[in-house]
């Protein structure tokens, strides 16, 4: 086999590994990472083979193109580097001990970076040989629209819709305790499951808001609940819609959601009384960016002068959104306190990371 046909070899495994990789709802975790190593031993391989470019970088007389190319490929090696430390960052098998760059949100847009630069990078060769110029740049052009599309859009959503999850409820919610400090806070969440018109034979198909624990069905915030309240020795306490009940599809609830907020809607909740606690935790999914206008009733209905509000959002998107601000402004007599937003997929192995947030909390 000649060194170019192999080194052709490499580069469609590079990129099928790397598209196998975003497939991370199908394939899990483990298989997930073991692809990022064979992706990256690829990688020095193609690194070796394309020895001579490196070489050439700093030669003069290169036309525009030739220099965009150098330019783009590294930017390339760079992010591809950037994300061999975030996949060592959200290792859970091979690399639990590093804890630089533990960001899914940023491996998830770094993956998505990769992608993207890579379909431009491998277009780039393609326009070179191509005898029609301006129709393989419009090719180039479209496949990263593509592939930026897949990363940003497309992964989110199979991972939202199509993603079962399953676990033993011990094994999520035991472990180490840790005592709070002073009096114990309240703990109160949100979530789908008891406020949702769900069909008899629903799935758990939704990583944002449902699982099966143990063969029922669970909410994601629910589960996160119950592992801070065996960490701390309490007793969570949902939020629940006493009225209309939101639709069994989770498009369709997304769809009244965003119309809940449009007209800033406070639904009917059962009272939950705050009067006799200093602090509450509560945990929330991202809606439109937003609170869920239910979490919005609860904190309406209640005087949080003086307590301390500690925020744990679930989301399949990024970060708060707007919440830690909203939240702010319908308690403005409170210590509003940003936790930490889980990303959906991350959700059934937090406790961990919800243990640490807690003694940071009562240092």
């Amino acid at each position: 086999m000649t060194k170019k046909r192999f080194g052709l070899i490499i580069d469609i495994l590079m990129y099928a590994l790397l598209l196998a990789q975003m497939l991370y709802i199908f394939i899990g975790n483990n298989v997930h990472e073991i692809l990022g190593i064979a992706f990256f031993v690829c990688l020095v391989i193609h690194l070796i083979i394309k020895g001579w470019w490196f070489k050439s970088l700093f030669k003069k007389n290169k036309t525009a193109s030739f220099r965009f190319f150098d330019i783009l490929t590294c930017l390339l090696i760079l992010t591809v580097f950037v994300l061999m430390f975030s996949s060592m960052g959200v290792s859970r098998l091979i690399f639990p001990w590093f804890k630089v760059l533990g960001s899914a949100d940023l491996h998830r847009y770094l993956a998505t970076a990769v992608l993207t630069l890579s379909a431009v990078h491998g277009g780039m060769h393609m326009i070179r040989r191509a005898e029609k110029k301006r129709r393989a740049v419009t090719i180039v052009v479209l496949a990263a629209i593509a592939a930026f599309s897949i990363g940003m859009f497309a992964i989110p959503y199979l991972n939202r819709h199509f993603r079962s999850v399953d676990i033993a409820f011990s094994d999520k919610i035991k472990g180490e305790q840790v005592e709070w400090k002073g009096s114990k806070p309240l703990i109160v969440y949100f979530t789908r499951l008891g406020n949702t018109d769900f069909e008899p034979d629903v799935d758990a198909v939704s990583g944002a808001s449902l699982l099966r624990s143990d063969g029922e069905l669970f909410g994601s915030n629910q589960l996160l609940s119950y592992m801070i309240g065996d960490i701390i020795s309490c007793n969570p306490v949902a939020i629940t819609l006493t009225g209309k009940l939101y639709p069994s599809s989770y498009n369709s609830t997304i769809a009244v959601a965003g119309d809940e907020l449009r007209a800033k809607a406070r639904p009917d909740i059962e009272p939950i009384d705050v009067s006799g606690y200093d602090s509450i935790i509560l945990i929330y999914p991202l809606w439109w960016g937003s609170i869920p206008m239910p979490v919005a009733t609860f904190l309406e209905q209640n005087d949080f002068t003086g307590k301390t509000i500690y925020l744990i959002a679930s989301q399949g998107s990024s970060g708060y959104g707007k919440t830690v601000s909203e939240i702010e402004e319908l308690c403005p007599g409170a210590t509003v306190v940003p936790g930490t937003s889980i990303y959906c997929e991350d959700i059934t192995d937090s406790r961990e990371k919800l243990l640490e947030l807690i003694k940071e909390w009562n240092k």
